[in-house]
């Protein structure tokens, strides 16, 4: 599993800009990687900074890339 500093550095590279660690546990979330809630999490329903529509195909993009999620 790619790190979150590999994520963000493989979006750079692909022309995203920078992304919030946050945005992509929103999307790790969405495909089932996450194995549970973090600790400091106020609201199991909320997201405080959900993931923009503009980044998703990016971080998408980048997890593929990095073998997270299939092709």
């Amino acid at each position: 599993m790619p790190t979150y500093v590999q994520i963000a550095g493989r979006v750079r590279a692909l022309g995203g800009g920078a992304v919030k660690t946050c945005w992509i546990a929103h999307v790790k979330s969405d495909h089932g990687l996450t194995g549970r809630l973090a600790p400091n999490r106020q609201n199991a329903q909320l997201r405080v900074h959900p993931c923009p529509p503009d980044k998703r195909p990016y971080i998408e993009r980048a997890l593929r890339e990095l073998g997270a999620i299939p092709n």
